[in-house]
């Protein structure tokens, strides 16, 4: 029954974050490898907690998924800091109290803050980052606010490369120039890419995400950038470029003209930032917000549970 009461809850409540809506988790888990923990009070959804669970007692973020964590309902807005705070706590501790996992790892979303109740149960807490643009609405700001260099790379790819950006860039294309990007850096990349187009179809079909390409006069991709979003927040989810085309600017102005795009649908847009210090310095050029989020922990995974998530995954058709 969670799950149901959970679904009609993602239906009506536009402060779920797009990471935590049930659509989402059905694509990126598989419908029957995430479950939710919900606290009821009076037929009303206090608080909400979905649970990627690949094993029994395993908690970790699915694929492509860049945070989940707690949902706590809306405060009435003349209630007391104190008061809220206590109320948000207590709901945080029963939640946990019902956690049965020997091991757990998730990103919480930004807005979540307070770490307290982990803390106190036992967890660990490492602070990450990323990069917000807020009021997306004002263009000429968001321009003046970019680096001298994210500037130069837009106008060299549209002046010089005549880089045309275009919506709607094929799956198949987007999966190969990204994986050429973890080729040039000498890296794998352990995402799942069967989960990945799986998530570009539902987000077309919902109307909540697209490719952006930036082409050449030749017709060759220089640089692709995978968006979503829902009204409080777009989301750069993921991207890549040709290595033997990186010196174009493309990368840049195809991000610029998805900022743009999602600034009709979304009041803030979150690039996931990134820790890797060339991509987060990528990020931080385009004038965005730096924010700390939390990864919160419990013990780490066996040798015997990898290898048995490793087989899961290569098996699974999710």
């Amino acid at each position: 029954m969670s799950k149901e009461t959970y679904h009609s809850l993602c239906r009506t409540e536009e402060s779920i974050p797009l990471f935590s809506q049930d659509w989402w988790l059905d694509a990126a888990c598989g419908k029957a490898n995430w479950d939710v923990l919900l606290i009821e009070h009076n037929h009303r959804i206090l608080a909400a907690w979905p649970l990627y669970m690949p094993l029994p007692g395993v908690v970790i973020l699915p694929p492509w998924t860049q945070t989940m964590g707690i949902w706590l309902a809306p405060s009435p807005h003349d209630a007391k800091y104190a008061s809220t705070l206590e109320h948000r706590q207590t709901l945080c501790h029963q939640l946990i109290d019902r956690l049965h996992a020997r091991s757990f790892l998730q990103h919480f979303n930004h807005a979540f803050t307070d770490w307290l109740p982990f803390y106190r149960a036992g967890y660990r807490q490492t602070t990450r980052y990323t990069y917000l643009l807020p009021d997306l609405k004002n263009v000429e700001h968001l321009w003046e606010n970019m680096s001298q260099n994210i500037r130069r790379n837009i106008r060299k790819a549209r002046e010089q490369h005549r880089i045309t950006v275009r919506l709607g860039v094929p799956a198949d294309d987007f999966v190969r120039i990204q994986a050429q990007t973890f080729e040039r850096q000498h890296m794998k990349n352990k995402q799942d890419p069967r989960v990945l187009r799986r998530l570009i179809d539902v987000c077309r079909q919902r109307g909540q995400g697209e490719i952006w390409g930036g082409y050449d006069e030749q017709g060759r991709l220089h640089a692709a950038a995978f968006v979503v979003w829902q009204k409080r927040a777009a989301y750069y989810l993921a991207g890549g470029g040709d290595p033997a085309l990186r010196q174009s600017g493309a990368h840049s102005l195809v991000l610029w003209e998805a900022i743009q795009f999602a600034a009709l649908h979304s009041d803030t847009f979150d690039f996931e930032g990134s820790m890797l210090p060339g991509v987060e310095r990528f990020f931080r050029e385009f004038g965005g917000i730096q924010t700390p989020y939390f990864a919160i922990s419990k013990r780490t995974l066996s040798l015997t549970d990898r290898i048995r998530l490793r087989w899961k995954r290569r098996m699974s058709p999710f």
